[in-house]
């Protein structure tokens, strides 16, 4: 299991080399290059916590730009006739493949038979194929599709009990009970814009509402949101990436028209979510299993702060406040999360 997220590089490396615009060495040297980011979230980064989201980890491949012309730009012309991805003004065109897990938990994980009324036992390995595009530094558009494995088959019980022993603290007694194993997908279409104020030499600041949906059989919810950043250099994103669900800037960057190699910002934001399944909460889809009365409206605050140094490295440091997600969750639980990428 170690060694997937480095063949998987691999071969997106591959793939990257093929998708870069520019046809000769000079004009490639403007382009945006590739980028790998690993997202690191946790609860006791923050709160000190052990509990129901309590772990997530996943690493994601962002290609450089790809060719007009090429025939990796055909799904998006596709997709552009549907109204998903403009053709018009088009600054980037970019793919994005994901791989992650997520470990969810009940408040109390020194019990061998958890309480019913929390919340189950939960693990989420999944892989994803996304398309990004970037419209005059002005709209992004994001498709994203995870597929993966629910249950014990995500291997949650194995990262979290290893970590625990690792560094010395009782292990989570209660994974006997967790849901069971279920194929899972979700199918995401997002759609951000940007309202820019600049001030000169690359300050300013920005607004960035977001609205958009997910359907699966892991999660099917409608989102809103909105981030506010103040920095340098902020037409280079759209803030930092999260993993689903949460509001997200996603891993999406590029060096066109910022001003110097150095860029940062502020940000806070906020994403309310309607959400009709959640499998986390809901217990399994086809079988019966541990499930908890979920919550149909959840939201989130974050902030945070990210610093980046051109294409060549990022660092993104967010922490959340969610909203009760099921009915018996006594308040609302925070988590942070550490960002980290480079470019190659």
């Amino acid at each position: 299991m170690r060694r997937w997220p480095f063949s998987v590089l691999a071969a997106a490396t591959l793939m990257g080399g093929g998708l870069a615009r520019a046809e000769d060495p000079a004009a490639a040297a403007a382009e945006d290059s590739a980028r790998f980011t690993a997202i690191e979230e946790n609860d006791s980064i923050w709160s000190h916590t052990d509990k129901y989201y309590t772990q997530g980890l996943s690493f994601a491949f962002l290609t450089g730009g790809i060719e007009e012309t090429s025939a990796w730009d055909a799904p998006f012309d596709t997709f552009a006739e549907w109204g998903l991805f403009p053709s018009e003004n088009v600054t980037s065109r970019r793919y994005e493949i994901l791989l992650g897990q997520q470990i969810f938990t009940p408040e109390d994980i020194n019990l061998g038979n958890p309480d019913p009324d929390d919340r189950p036992y939960a693990g989420w390995f999944y892989g994803g194929l996304g398309l990004i595009q970037d419209t005059d530094h002005r709209r992004l558009d994001h498709l994203e599709l995870q597929v993966g494995v629910v249950g014990p088959a995500a291997f949650a019980e194995t990262t979290q009990n290893d970590w625990h022993q690792y560094i010395g603290i009782d292990d989570a007694f209660g994974w006997d009970h967790q849901l069971h194993n279920e194929p899972g997908l979700m199918l995401t279409y997002e759609r951000k814009y940007r309202f820019l104020a600049q001030m000169g030499d690359g300050f300013g600041a920005d607004f960035i509402p977001e609205a958009g949906a997910t359907v699966g059989n892991v999660m099917t919810y409608a989102q809103i949101g909105g981030m506010v950043r103040i920095g340098r250099n902020l037409q280079a994103d759209y803030g930092p990436a999260r993993m689903r669900p949460n509001l997200s800037g996603t891993t999406y960057f590029t060096n066109k028209d910022m001003v110097g190699r150095f860029g940062f910002y502020l940000f806070a934001g906020a994403q309310g979510r309607a959400v009709a399944r959640n499998i986390f909460l809901d217990g399994n889809t086809f079988r019966d299993s541990r499930d908890v009365d979920s919550e149909a409206l959840v939201a989130d605050l974050t902030g945070g702060i990210s610093f980046f140094w051109g294409d060549d490295v990022k660092l993104d440091v967010a922490v959340l406040r969610r909203t009760k997600e099921f009915e018996g969750q006594d308040k609302p639980f925070d988590y942070a999360g550490i960002n980290l990428t480079v470019g190659f």
